[in-house]
């Protein structure tokens, strides 16, 4: 299973150390990067390999508001697929 998120935020080169330094907390909550692209200064999508949904959901719901307040997110939409 697999997630992609859409991050708008204020200015990539804020974004993109705290994303990086997000990496174990993440991690920790199912989540592991496959690949992360910038589509402009203030776009990014970010796929990730899910191993538990749930913890993965939980996560994005609530542990990371800290992340997205330090990295400037104004809003992240997360999509969780399944190969068809």
């Amino acid at each position: 299973m697999q997630m992609l998120v859409h991050y708008t935020v204020a200015d990539y080169a804020t974004f993109k150390p705290a994303f990086d330094n997000d990496a174990e907390d993440r991690g920790n909550n199912s989540l592991s990067l496959l690949q992360l692209w910038r589509e402009s200064n203030t776009s990014a999508w970010a796929l990730f390999s899910v191993a538990d949904a749930k913890k993965a959901r939980a996560y994005l719901d609530g542990a990371a508001g800290v992340f997205n307040s330090l990295a400037g997110v104004s809003k992240a939409e997360a999509h969780l697929l399944e190969t068809a």
